[in-house]
């Protein structure tokens, strides 16, 4: 019996078909990397998976330097991590109740990947997806890129994000989170999921630090943290941090720990307000935060337990701290909470700048 013999024509175009069809998704062809920005004593460490912010060095003030973040020594800790450390988390950061919301009188059913309601975007968030690098200068700036495509994890219409990360001075890193729809109305909630340790991401937990938030409301949650819709005052609560003081000092009086959105104080917008001051008395380390976001959750890393990160560092619950600027939690779900829906000719922007000192 005679074989049929392709042509060499034949044979590159089902090559150049393969490869075509692999890179239609472009995070089935990338390569994945990491990328430092350093000036003076400043030093932060990026991969393109999930945009992911893996290592941060800071003085403390002897001058001696320490990684403030949580992480893992290779991307495949990134890749199996149930944490988000040091992601970008979208389409729509924290919780989505019920796993689902009406726009335009259509009902978008997303992915619950937390019992029944969508957490950081999805099983495969953007904190899980494989980013361009469009820009990348060393001791400047690096801008990624990612193309979310209309219906991923149940969102509608294609998006376009950008999220760039750069130096400013000496001490100082801004964030910038882009994103533009294409060709829908999609709700965008964008946020850091870095946790800090100011004494060094290997030190135990950070109970003993002080932290000051310019937020005087929280928005209330249920059992499964999602916002009641109630926009309720703090003061004189155990979320009172108004003024500074240790983290540690009436979390025993909360179930678990911290993990709630705080109202910002001023109004969101195009300026910048300071939204939070932590300070670790050990090193002298202090890390100050400004944002145009409504919202910052706090959270505490309550739910850790024995996680092996950098340098078979284990990391327990309460080992690290988040603060994440954001829109509020199920603002989807509920009309009095500040609109997260952009339309396409609209654009999203969520900036935060961050200034180190140790004193």
């Amino acid at each position: 019996m005679v074989k049929k013999q392709m042509s060499p024509l034949h044979v590159v175009g089902v090559s150049v078909l393969l490869v075509l069809s692999c890179c239609v998704n472009y995070s089935l062809c990338a390569k994945i990397k990491t990328y430092t920005l350093t000036r003076g004593n400043l030093s932060v460490t990026f991969t393109n998976y999930g945009a992911v912010m893996t290592s941060l060095l800071l003085p403390d003030r002897h001058g001696k330097q320490d990684d403030v973040v949580l992480g893992f020594d290779s991307v495949d800790g990134y890749k199996n991590d149930t944490t988000y450390f040091g992601a970008i988390v979208g389409r729509v950061a924290n919780r989505i109740g019920g796993a689902q919301f009406e726009l335009n009188g259509q009902t978008y059913k997303t992915d619950p990947n937390e019992g029944q309601n969508t957490l950081h975007g999805g099983t495969k968030g953007f904190s899980d997806v494989i980013w361009s690098v469009q820009n990348y200068v060393p001791n400047s700036h690096i801008t990624f890129k990612y193309d979310s495509f209309d219906g991923e994890e149940g969102f509608p219409g294609n998006v376009t994000v950008k999220v760039t990360y750069m130096l400013i001075g000496q001490n100082k890193l801004a964030l910038k989170m882009e994103a533009k729809p294409l060709n829908k109305p999609t709700p965008i909630n964008l946020a850091l999921h870095t946790y800090w340790n100011l004494h060094s991401h290997n030190s135990g937990d950070v109970l003993s630090h002080k932290i000051q938030l310019h937020a005087g409301k929280i928005t209330p949650v249920d059992e499964k943290l999602i916002p009641t819709g109630e926009i309720t005052p703090i003061h004189g609560t155990p979320y009172d941090f108004l003024e500074p003081r240790s983290i540690g000092s009436r979390i025993k009086e909360l179930p678990g720990g911290y993990d709630i959105n705080y109202v910002i104080d001023g109004t969101a917008g195009k300026h910048l307000r300071k939204t939070a001051v932590v300070s670790e008395e050990v090193t002298g380390r202090k890390m100050e935060l400004w944002t145009n976001q409504p919202g910052v959750q706090f959270y505490t890393s309550n739910m850790m337990t024995r996680v092996v990160g950098k340098g078979k560092a284990v990391y327990e619950k309460y080992g690290g701290l988040c603060l994440e600027t954001q829109g509020f939690p199920d603002s989807v779900n509920h009309k009095n909470f500040p609109s997260q829906i952009v339309n396409p000719g609209e654009s999203y922007l969520h900036v935060m700048l961050f200034r180190f000192t140790a004193h």
